[in-house]
Parts: C-alpha cells; structure tokens; sequence
C-alpha cells in the first residue's frame, strides 16, 4: 500500500524547515523565491498537492464554508430565477474569497437544530427565508455565527441586505391607480411554510412573519386601501395559476380589473389562468408582477413589474458575510428597485 506523502517528507526532501515549507506553499513574501522554487519541486517529485485547505482552515478557527439558508425545498429554489440570481451573485464573492457554498434547504429539508449545531460554518447568510421567529436563527446567534439577512429576519446583530418592498408595490399600484384600476386584488407568497392557499384574513395575516410579503401587501394598501389578499403554498408558476383562476373564474362584474402578484413567477401563473378562461391581457385583466425576472417563456409578452436587483442583492449579502468573517464591520444596505411597465397593464374594461 502506497503511503500518502507529507508535507514534513517534503520540507526533508527541500532542505528546509516544516513550516517553511508551508508558508511557501501559502505564497508567503517571507519564503525566497529560489526557496519557493525548491519546495514545490521537491512536492512535485514525491507526488504532494499541498496541505489539506479543510485542516488549515479549521486551525485558523475557520470551516470555509458559508452556509446559505432557502425558505423552501431546493427543488423551488432552482425553479425561482430570482432565487437563482441571487444564489449565484453569492457565489460569485464567496468564490473570488475561496470560500465554499452550502444550501440548507427549508420546508421538511430543513436540517434538526443538532445538526445546525455541529454544521462547521463561517457564516450563514438567510437567503430566500428570512422568518423572524426562525429557529435556526437562535441556534447560530448562540453558535456565535455571524448572519446576514436578505429582507430578513431583523434581529440584534442580523446584517440586513434590503430592498424596498413597500416602495416598489406602491408605485405599480399608482400605475393601476392612475389608468382608472379600483377593483384590485393581490395573489400573495406564502405567508408561512404551513401549505396555506386561500384568501387572507386577518388572523393569517397576523401570523405573517415574511418582511417582503407583509411589505408588498402594505405597498398596494397605500394606495388602494385594504385590498383582498390570495395566498399560494409557494412561490411557482402552478400555484399563480391555481390562485389566478380563483379569483378570474367569476361573472365580470365580481372579477378584478388587476391583479397584483408579489412575484413575477406568480404573475406569470395568473397569465395562464387567463388565458385558459379566455379572458385578454391587459383589455380583461391587468397583471402585474414584483421581481423583474427572465422569463423567456412569455415570449412577446412583457410583464409590467417591479425591478429589483437580485444578483446585486446576493453579491452584497457574500460580501458583508466575508467582512464579518474576518472581523470587519458590515453595514445594512437598502438596494433600489424600479417599476417597468409592460404590455400586461392597461385600462379597466368597459
């Protein structure tokens, strides 16, 4: 059995000392050159990669490892483009540092509290979840685990990467305001991970702990005053259309003139639905969506929606991640969103 070489056959065989020949392997401007040099031929020739990243990172106290918390089953995660954007702007820092990405599902793939216990993390970033009362969050706060959030959960030491919500769903609501639109109701992300659809009362809505729901909910309200309010099970394209055909599939003078979802996936659903009912968008329905998302599909249909900077919004939680791994101060950043009108909102009918 071939024994695997070691850095100390290495220092041997270079002439130096063991922990010169780890801080020529670390690049370190205190090895000489021609020093260097001799180290990594002498690695090459015994067949040695290098000392193990996973035993040097956990020396310096570090995993090397950031742990990335979605509110849902994976397989939604990767069906969101949004939730997509955003992973990869994390990885795309978490990359440039050497640092790897480890997705902790939600909904049943939810690690127990005693595996988040023993998970090895630098960091946790709350990446499409952000539950206030998320018990994962108490057990790294106690782990001493720096976290960042993105649009939550707000809490005592909690770095917040935030957009503003409110904002963004106010200014498509004065859009439908301002082309006659009175008659409006919201299809609505889950308000919890408990499987709900229906409409929204005020005891669910109590229960309500997602920022960015209760935020895009309050956005309409500014302007229309209190407007109905349908939950999905999750955010994807089925539960948009199950939800659209809800509130489509009645006589005109019930049905909404527009509807608003809080995400571009859902509103994409409702699209669907009418079609499926024959109903045309925008002289039956106006729809209106919140993301800004790719979404091919539609073909030459453009979704009027709120814009908001998904990749940008992962890129900045990796990177006050990073600083708060090395003992930099992060601070809480609001990114900007933008409305962009499509050709899926028009005047009310009649």
């Amino acid at each position: 059995m071939s024994i695997r070489p070691t850095l100390a056959a290495v220092a041997a065989r270079a002439g130096v000392s063991p922990s010169t020949a780890s801080l020529a392997f670390a690049d370190s401007p205190r090895v000489a050159p021609a020093t260097r040099e001799r180290v990594l031929a002498a690695a090459a020739l015994l067949g040695y990669a290098g000392p193990d990243p996973l035993a040097a990172s956990l020396r310096r106290g570090r995993s090397g490892v950031v742990g990335a918390f979605v509110g849902e089953r994976l397989l939604y995660a990767f069906r969101d483009p949004v939730a997509v954007q955003l992973l990869d702007g994390i990885t795309e820092v978490l990359g440039a540092h050497g640092v790897g990405l480890l997705l902790l599902a939600g909904d049943t793939g939810r690690p127990s509290a005693q595996q988040i216990a023993r998970i090895p993390l630098d960091a946790a970033i709350f990446a499409t979840c952000g539950l206030e009362d998320d018990p994962a969050l108490s057990q790294l706060r106690a782990r001493g685990v720096p976290v960042v959030g993105i649009e939550g959960p707000v809490a005592d030491g909690v770095v917040l990467i935030d957009i503003d919500d409110r904002r963004g769903t106010r200014d498509l609501a004065h859009h439908l305001h301002d082309m006659g639109h009175r008659r409006i109701e919201m299809i609505a992300m889950p308000l919890r991970l408990d499987g709900t659809r229906g409409p929204v009362g005020k005891a669910r809505r109590a229960r309500n702990h997602y920022r960015d729901t209760r935020h895009r909910m309050e956005g309409a309200e500014d302007v229309f005053g209190p407007v109905p309010v349908y939950e999905t099970a999750s955010n994807a394209v089925d539960e948009g259309e199950a939800a659209g055909r809800v509130l489509l599939d009645v006589p005109a003078h019930r049905r909404p003139t527009a509807v608003i979802a809080q995400s571009d996936v859902l509103a994409a659903g409702v699209l669907r639905a009418a079609a499926a009912l024959g109903l045309r968008v925008p002289e039956d329905v106006s729809v209106g969506g919140f993301d800004g998302a790719d979404l091919p599909w539609l073909g030459e249909t453009r979704l009027t929606t709120v814009v908001q900077p998904s990749d940008e919004k992962g890129r900045a939680a990796a990177q006050a991640a990073m600083d708060l791994v090395h003992g930099r101060p992060a601070e809480p950043v609001v990114l900007p969103v933008a409305l962009r009108i499509g050709t899926t909102t028009g005047p009310p009918p009649g």
